[in-house]
């Protein structure tokens, strides 16, 4: 049992770039599914498909390599954790790169990135970066 499935996303998702796997299965939750949809929104990878055997729900995300086989995601980098929670407001809601990569927040309205959550002017947890 995972106590931090969103760590474990990540993690496989970089893992598997560096790796130069096609696909890779993770833990299906609601929140993994929504981060994979702002990646594959955002072109980080291809698609993801989500499967159920007996009980147990899987996800395979497909990633995202250029014509050279290196990877669409330079970097993924987990910045709130169960331990220690980040908080910001849409103010002060960072740039990854000076806009070359992006954020991902979790708000009172969804799960969404940090340039939509400026767009809203709604802050929340910052889950991730990823460039």
């Amino acid at each position: 049992m995972f106590t931090d499935t969103i760590a474990d996303f990540l993690t496989r998702i970089r893992n598997g770039a560096q790796a130069r796997h096609k696909y890779v299965d993770v833990q299906w939750s609601n929140m993994n599914q929504s981060l994979a949809q702002i990646l594959k929104n955002a072109g980080y990878i291809e698609h993801f498909l989500v499967k159920s055997e007996g009980g147990i729900s899987t996800m395979r995300v497909y990633l995202r390599y250029t014509k050279d086989r290196t990877s669409v995601i330079r970097g993924i980098e987990r910045i709130s954790t169960p331990g220690r929670r980040f908080y910001v407001g849409y103010e002060k809601m960072p740039k990854i790169f000076n806009g070359m990569g992006m954020a991902i927040v979790t708000t009172s309205q969804g799960v969404m990135t940090g340039h939509e959550a400026r767009r809203r002017k709604v802050g929340g947890e910052l889950l991730c970066k990823v460039w």
